[in-house]
């Protein structure tokens, strides 16, 4: 088979790969329908994140189950399923407490590479859910949506505790951040302030649910929120980036008494304790636990409840995924959709 694989920062290549295998007995190979660009794939394309070798990439993929172990029970082939980055049991006492991203026995999926034409997934019925029958084409960008961007935003939403008529400032206008602005509105947010300086993402925002947008960032994005809420800030804050300036803005946009929800992957964030203790505000944050939410997003987006593939403004075959990269990383497109 063929897939992705990442030599260098900016070095992204398509190329010839051992077809995956059943290992454990618990595992399914899937055949990819669509995978995609993660904005987390960035930060080793760029090379933020030290890259030592050459590395199959990809964590995202909806398709169809071509083999299973011998002791998978709940997914069979010819099915078509969703799954989450993180292979988890869905028995364990973490996956119990709805944290399947932390289960006890999770893998990794991405690090087979799913940007590829076949992939192997570890736990194949704790961590795969498969639709009723094989959806139509025009649902596939938002269940691949779901596999984490749209899983990711909504876990913010339920982390910052997004309540019926709270106020919700999301930081971040990346595809996560848009999917988080999904979330809030979902939840019964009344007033969705979305963080965006890019005219595209803003008018998407405000299609998703997003009743203001504030172009400012840091402590003036932080006294816009203040003065679009009386002097307060917003009762919820969804952190959808993972820098310094955009965990600060966020604590620093949430009322007293106030969540954020942080799902932006940190990177060289620092907080000062003296200033979290005084703020009263909660954080919760971490890797998003997709399983929990998948069948309930599942469902949301076959009844035509919520349409997250709009995030995907790009699509291109997946032997152009480094046309797909180049073009995120210059923001000439919010998420790319690869198709093999």
């Amino acid at each position: 088979m063929r897939g992705t694989v990442l030599y260098a920062p900016g070095d992204v290549r398509f190329e010839e790969r051992d077809d995956p295998k059943i290992i454990d007995a618990t595992d399914a190979v899937i055949r990819t329908v669509a995978t995609c660009v993660c904005g987390s794939d960035l930060w080793d394309y760029q090379g933020i994140n030290l890259v030592e070798q050459p590395t199959p990439f990809g964590h995202e993929y909806v398709g169809i189950v071509e083999e299973v172990g011998d002791g998978v029970q709940n997914v069979r082939p010819g099915q078509f399923v969703i799954g989450s980055f993180f292979s988890s049991d869905n028995t364990c006492p973490h996956c119990k407490n709805g944290y399947q991203s932390n289960c006890l026995h999770r893998e990794f999926v991405g690090a087979g590479g799913c940007q590829a034409e076949k992939i192997r997934v570890p736990l194949a019925d704790g961590t795969l859910v498969a639709t009723p029958v094989v959806p139509d084409e025009k649902y596939i960008p938002s269940l691949l949506a779901c596999s984490d961007v749209m899983g990711t935003g909504w876990y913010a939403a339920v982390a910052a505790e997004v309540r019926p008529g709270d106020t919700i400032a999301v930081v971040g206008d990346g595809a996560v951040g848009l999917c988080a602005v999904i979330a809030a509105k979902e939840l019964g947010a009344s007033r969705i302030i979305a963080m965006s300086r890019h005219a595209s993402r803003q008018k998407l925002a405000r299609e998703f649910g997003a009743t203001a947008v504030v172009a400012e960032r840091g402590e003036d994005g932080v006294t816009r929120v203040k003065e679009m809420t009386g002097g307060i800030g917003a009762d919820r804050v969804l952190e959808c980036v993972g820098d310094e300036r955009s965990m600060q803005q966020a604590l620093r946009s949430t009322r007293p008494g106030g969540n954020v929800g942080f799902v932006g992957v940190p990177h060289d964030v620092t907080l000062d304790g003296t200033e979290l203790f005084y703020s009263h505000v909660g954080l919760r944050g971490g890797p998003a636990p997709v399983r929990r939410f998948l069948p309930d997003l599942i469902d949301r987006v076959l009844s035509g409840r919520i349409n997250p593939g709009k995030v995907f403004d790009l699509t291109l075959p997946l032997s152009e995924v480094a046309a797909g990269y180049s073009a995120m990383h210059e923001h000439r497109a919010i998420k790319t959709l690869l198709k093999p």
